[in-house]
């Protein structure tokens, strides 16, 4: 049997066994117990000019067919969001080409997507709240003429104009009026950008949760659901237990997504789940499929069985700073097979150690979240030995 070494925080390494990938099956559609996306990161190309500062140079035909592979497992492609780097390096113009592209291929097999609408393709840092307003419904016209579901994106511009929760409840009713269909809105907290703290017009989570709640009743017609994206468990239920039955908490914890998504004891009184939007499901998109097919099946022992042991994985490739998760993303796209090269766009590969790398190794390997294992091993002991490292 192959090996895996293993590198701690000192640089000593160890040697432990390489475990098969499970045997998974691939749904016949889409999945039915649970609408899942997953939000799919972006592949340059690994001899551009991906450096800090420089133009996103896109690997368009590695990038599709990752999106083609979540696909294939019954999982949506939520694009264009933060996990494709919006903010992180990815610019205006590889953005609108994403999400054209994406589209076009989602048309091409039939699958579900959902993309990003934000503001971030104003330079100016400080706008007023009507300029967000515009900036926003550029961007939304856009994705609905490309034919995709809408994500209505937290704004770093809407988060610096704003000064009160009235302010945000003016901006989202002009921008969702102008809605051909209604839309997701995205909650994104502290965590993954430092710059949201006080969104929706509070650093309390439950305040804000009250805001929310009222854009969301107020524009009943115009909203299909919110992705939550907080790490805070106890306020994604509190707020899904609230919402009319118009609305679809989508869960974007990817700390605690596994009971989130399992959900309260069918039968019960109000029994609620989330369905799922997560960066983590791009990582375990077999694992995650598998698991909600056995959730179809009506086997919750097997659904946790399945991807319980996913959720540490998910944990270590989104620790603190967790805006960095999109690096273990890559990583684990590169370990299984579905980018030439573990490269990112602005140089962002370089954001995390080797013992972090390690430690997600470790846990895919555990996990059942390595697709070729032993392709993952020969790409992680190329990246030791390209490093100096015993392999």
């Amino acid at each position: 049997m192959t090996d895996l070494v293993l590198l701690d925080a000192a640089g000593v390494s160890r040697r432990v066994d390489l475990n098969p990938a499970p045997a998974f099956r691939k749904p016949t559609g889409p999945l039915s117990a649970r609408v899942a996306y997953a939000a799919a990161h972006v592949i340059p190309r690994p001899f551009a000019e991906n450096v800090p500062g420089a133009p996103a140079d896109i690997d368009w035909d590695a990038t599709l067919a990752f999106r083609h592979h979540v696909w294939s497992w019954g999982l949506g492609v939520a694009d264009a969001m933060d996990t494709a780097q919006r903010n992180m390096g990815l610019g205006a113009a590889a953005t609108r080409e994403l999400i054209s592209r994406s589209a076009a291929e989602a048309r091409s097999v039939g699958g579900a997507l959902v993309v990003g609408v934000n503001t971030d393709h104003v330079d100016d840092e400080q706008i007023s709240l009507d300029a967000v307003i515009d900036a926003y419904l550029e961007q939304l016209h856009f994705t609905e003429d490309a034919g995709a579901g809408v994500v209505l994106m937290a704004s770093r511009h809407l988060a610096r104009a704003a000064e009160t929760a009235e302010d945000y409840r003016r901006v989202y009713k002009a921008v969702l009026d102008a809605a051909s269909t209604p839309v997701v809105l995205h909650w994104l907290g502290a965590a993954f950008d430092p710059s949201l703290a006080a969104y929706f017009g509070s650093t309390d989570s439950a305040t804000a949760s009250a805001t929310v709640l009222q854009i969301i009743e107020e524009n009943a017609d115009k909203v299909s659901g919110i992705k939550m994206s907080l790490l805070d468990a106890d306020a994604e239920i509190s707020l899904r237990s609230r919402l009319p039955e118009s609305a679809t908490m989508f869960t974007g914890d990817d700390f605690n997504y596994v009971g989130l998504i399992l959900g309260d004891t069918p039968g019960t009184a109000d029994a609620r789940y989330s369905d799922a939007l997560l960066g983590a499901f791009a990582a375990v998109a077999p694992n995650a499929s598998a698991a909600i097919q056995a959730l179809a099946a009506g086997d919750r022992d097997a659904y946790r069985r399945i991807l319980d042991p996913t959720e540490a994985l998910s944990r270590q490739v989104f620790a603190a700073p967790t805006f960095y998760y999109k690096t273990g993303v890559a990583f684990l796209s590169w370990l299984n097979g579905h980018q030439a090269a573990f490269s990112m766009v602005g140089g962002l590969h370089a954001a995390r150690s080797l013992p972090h790398l390690s430690e997600i190794v470790r846990l895919a390997n555990d996990s059942g979240a390595l697709e070729r294992p032993e392709l993952a091993a020969a790409r992680w002991s190329s990246l030791l030995t390209l490093n100096g490292l015993p392999a």
